[in-house]
């Protein structure tokens, strides 16, 4: 690779940056005169490691040269003629663009040289005599307009003034034009008589405002006219048109009238164009002498001129012709009719050919590609361009300057995945409607070396009929690499493996260059169905780089193996089957089956008989091999029927075997012979079974076998509660004594005990004299409280005619105890409230209310107990709720409900009572018992016999 592109090379891979430089230089300078250093404007001054390149954009390089050493920029051989670059315009700005690289970094430097204007042009009208005409009655102050002089240099050094040869009659006056160029009027200071003198020559000079001042001159011939009593009068002297520059020719702009009182020849008005108007308004625009309509006669542009000024004479045709003049300023107005322009540039010297540009798939991110320049003639909003690009997100546009942008690379290339890229950049203006320019640009990606060979498919099957000769070919792998040159150059060798215990090698063998493998034996399908090998592809490349793909040779079967029959077992080719006479008609009476060895078509069998029985006796199902019989043999006992069966596979050509089938009728009874050949018969029925019935059966199954473990797991269950119920009540029934509460019966029948709470006391007696004071258990100790106190918490009847039946005072049996528990049980805690959580369940939701005497005595003597519902409550005073109580309770699940049973297992807590100090254990849930103070009119009130066998 040459140096120059190794350079342009290392550009491109640098970071994109850009730099704007001015310069300003007069025109005309010698070739080779210095204008600047681009080295001096660099941030990194190391002249030595810098080049310096001109765009390829800038075709012309004779105006400007730049070193490359030092990006040193001087006039060409050309020079700079600032008329002949930018004619007229008021500022002359050369843009062009150089690229500096310094140690592979690359910036884009954008130049402005301004090109000012010397005085090198003199004015000069365009013709050297100017002949005017003028009536002796002219008043004084006509003027009369002079042809315009032209002056190539702008600013001062343009025409700046006019003079006038001395003289009486005539003046000149400069005036400043629409478009912007100075003319002169010849002006009459008095009246003139034709008869004195006829004619007038005159020296006009046009000086411009350069140092030293240059200058023209023409010579102005007037001619004194006879007298004409009217003039023609336009109705403004001045008229402005306003004319959109896509307006088609024969548009009308204006419609002129200059009236003439006088009759005949001298009132007859001829309209036309002033001297000063030039040739190309003339060919743009058409005056009719007759009417003065004024219409476009060519198209306009607005980008080549702006503004027209229009003198229309407007003159009479008597025999000394007077004549008005009016000024129309036709002003174009501009539209978007201009698309805008793209240029595309790729680094100078890069090995880029137009319309494409070269980049290297190592290249960097924000790598320099090529130089999009976008410009369009409208001006304001329909010159503005957006520039866009398409095609690919790993190309993007960057501003440069101005309309000037850098396409440049946003992520990382790969030549072998995308060699090359079409871009589209798009340029868009600000009209209304805008107009778009569309540019294709190609980006091609050079080549490294960064991919191993790649096979075609990574798994070749190939199909091979058994029986091939030595040599045959079986299939051709390919791997490609999308590397070049060398790099890409592909071998291919056999991986070494054994196949039934022999190396690979001596089975196939494998074409390095082309990848064709070849047999180099023969293939037995019966023997080797398959055989799998692996071929390896190297690229040329250092290192070496390499893939793998495997390599399936199926064998196909051919029909080379005949039927064999293997049910009945033949002897030498003979078979005999005993059938009994009482066979029925259409039964099963045997089953042949055969085998073979080959595959697929080549192994699916006929059975045929080749001769049909005697009378049609017996037929053989030709796919099953099932043998039916079709006669009566009730009348052929021991008659022996001979039959030819043939075997044929659907091979190509189909291979067959034959067998004799003595039929042997008999007397042993049917069933034998059916039941031995039914089930052979099943065998291929079994294989049509639905399977959707299949499934449907193994789930019925499955959910059978699911229901009936549930009901063994309940049953289950249910036999060992009951065995801990009956464990329950036989040691409850231990602690009651039946007789020992009979016995309490007789001795206090007076007396009705109380239920309390758990830790609470019934009082002795209810008798009108003081009683003892009574201890109950309230919060976490007892308090002691007067007997009469404890009469509220009494459940006798009041005597007052308000108990039922069923109160505890007549009911004997204990129901209506049971039934006051129950009751309790289920309406008790539901009394509880959100403060229960907080402060502890109070006495409303634990203590019992009312509890009946139990009429049995209790089967302990020496401790008296109290048994309350623990879902009751204490009657208390509604309006106070800040007597609370810490239940000392069993657990229970999730405390459901306080009247669900538990297991005793849960019933590891015990109360203990300060006085006395008795420790007892909770029996249930249903009945809570704690013990009392010895009192002689206390009795125990327990549960029935039923009522605990029921607990």
């Amino acid at each position: 690779m040459s140096p120059l592109r190794l350079l342009a090379l290392a550009c491109l891979l640098a970071p994109s940056r850009c730099k704007t430089v001015r310069y300003r230089t007069d025109e005309e300078g010698a070739p080779g005169t210095v204008i600047g250093t681009l080295a001096d404007e660099m941030p990194v001054k190391a002249p030595g490691e810098m080049s310096f390149r001109l765009m390829r954009q800038f075709s012309n390089s004779s105006l400007v040269r730049v070193r490359e050493e030092d990006g040193q920029l001087s006039i060409g051989e050309a020079g700079l003629d600032r008329e002949q670059l930018c004619g007229q315009a008021p500022q002359c700005v050369l843009a062009f663009d150089v690229v500096s690289c310094w140690r592979e970094r690359y910036r884009l430097v954008h130049v402005e040289l301004e090109v000012r204007d010397i005085n090198d042009n003199a004015p000069r009208f365009p013709h050297a005599q100017m002949a005017l005409e003028v009536s002796e009655s002219a008043a004084p102050g006509t003027r009369l307009p002079l042809e315009v002089a032209v002056d190539e240099d702008v600013g001062s050094n343009s025409i700046q003034s006019f003079q006038v040869s001395l003289n009486s009659h005539f003046g000149v006056e400069a005036q400043t034009r629409a478009d912007g160029a100075r003319c002169a009027d010849l002006v009459l200071l008095q009246e003139l008589d034709r008869e004195r003198q006829p004619s007038y020559t005159l020296e006009l000079v046009a000086k411009d405002g350069g140092s030293p001042a240059r200058s023209g001159t023409a010579t102005v011939h007037v001619r004194v006219l006879d007298a004409n009593d009217n003039s023609p009068a336009f109705t403004q002297g001045s008229v402005t048109v306003e004319l959109p520059e896509d307006a088609p020719p024969g548009s009308l702009l204006l419609d002129l009238d200059a009236a003439d009182p006088d009759e005949g020849p001298n009132g007859e008005v001829v309209y036309t164009f002033g001297s000063q108007v030039p040739p190309e308004a003339r060919r743009l625009f058409r005056l009719d002498p007759r009417s003065g309509r004024l219409t476009l006669e060519a198209a306009v542009d607005y980008e080549r001129t702006r503004t027209y000024e229009l003198d229309v004479r407007a003159q009479d045709r008597g025999a000394s012709p007077r004549a008005a003049t009016c000024t129309v300023v036709v002003r174009l107005a501009d539209v978007n009719d201009n698309a805008p322009r793209i240029s595309i540039s790729a680094l100078r010297g890069a090995a880029s050919t137009a319309g494409v540009a070269y980049v290297s798939e190592a290249a960097a991110s924000e790598s320099f590609v090529a130089l999009v320049s976008a410009s369009d003639r409208d001006s304001g909003a329909n010159g503005q361009v957006r520039c866009s690009l398409r095609g690919h997100d790993h190309f993007a546009l960057q501003r440069a300057y101005e309309d000037s942008y850098m396409i440049v690379t946003t992520a990382a290339l790969d030549r072998e995945r995308i060699p090359e890229y079409n871009l589209t950049v798009v340029a868009e203006d600000l009209g209304s409607p805008p107009f778009k320019t569309i540019r294709q640009y190609t980006v091609r990606v050079s080549d490294e070396n960064d991919n191993a060979p790649l096979f075609a498919k990574p798994l070749y099957e190939v199909a091979v009929p058994e029986n091939n000769p030595p040599g045959a070919y079986l299939t051709t792998v390919v791997a490609r690499d999308p590397d070049l040159g060398h790099n890409g150059k592909v071998t291919y060798r056999l991986l070494e493996t054994q196949v039934m215990g022999a190396p690979i090698s001596t089975y196939v063998s494998v074409d390095p260059a082309t990848g064709a493998i070849y047999a180099l034996r023969t293939f037995n399908y019966e023997i080797l169905k398959q055989l799998d090998l692996r071929i390896q592809a190297t690229d040329g490349g250092s290192p070496q780089l390499s893939s793998s793909t495997l390599v399936k040779v199926r064998m196909v079967d051919q029909n080379d193996n005949p039927p064999v029959i293997i049910h009945p077992v033949l002897t030498n080719g003979t078979v005999e089957i005993g059938v009994s006479s009482k066979t029925s008609r259409d039964s099963l009476v045997a089953q042949i089956k055969a085998r073979d060895a080959d595959d697929g078509a080549n192994a699916e069998l006929t059975f045929a008989f080749l001769e049909e029985p005697q009378q049609d006796l017996f037929t053989i199902n030709p796919s099953t091999g099932d043998i039916v019989l079709r006669g009566d043999l009730s009348e052929e006992l021991g008659q022996l029927f001979k039959v030819i069966l043939t075997v044929t596979d659907n091979g190509r050509p189909p291979l067959a075997t034959t067998a004799t089938v003595n039929f042997l009728v008999t007397a042993t009874a049917p069933s034998s012979i059916q039941e031995i050949a039914k089930p052979s018969s099943w065998e291929g029925k079994a294989l049509q079974w639905d399977i959707p019935l299949i499934v449907i059966i193994v789930l019925a199954g499955s959910c059978t076998l699911l229901l009936v473990a549930i009901i063994t797991i309940a049953t289950t269950c249910n036999r060992r509660k009951k065995g801990n119920e009956i464990k329950n009540n036989a040691s409850l029934k231990e602690q009651i004594d039946i007789s020992h509460l009979e016995k309490g019966r007789q001795e206090e029948s007076s007396q009705r005990g109380n239920v309390f709470e758990q830790g609470f006391a019934a009082a002795p007696s209810y008798s009108k004299e003081p009683a003892p004071p009574v201890a109950i258990w309230k919060g976490h100790s007892f308090n002691t409280i007067s007997g009469r106190e404890a009469e509220k918490f009494s459940g006798k009847d009041s005597g007052k005619g308000d108990s039922d039946f069923n109160d505890s005072d007549s009911d004997i049996s204990g129901d209506a105890l049971k039934k006051d528990l129950i009751t309790h049980m289920q309406n008790g805690l539901w009394a509880c409230t959100a403060e229960c959580k907080i402060l502890g369940h109070s006495d409303r939701c634990w203590s019992p209310s009312c509890g009946r005497a139990n009429p049995h005595p209790s089967p302990h003597p020496s401790a008296p107990l109290s048994t309350f519902c623990k879902s009751t409550s204490l009657p208390r005073d509604p309006l106070r709720r800040d007597n609370f109580y810490q239940a000392q309770l069993p657990k229970t699940v999730g405390l459901q409900s306080v009247y669900e049973k538990v297991l005793h297992r849960d019933f590891d807590r015990t109360i203990t009572l300060l006085s006395p100090p008795r420790p007892a254990r909770l029996p249930d849930l249903q009945e809570i018992g704690v013990p009392l103070y010895p009192a002689p009119s206390t009795r125990y009130l327990g549960p029935q016999t039923d009522t605990a066998e029921k607990v």
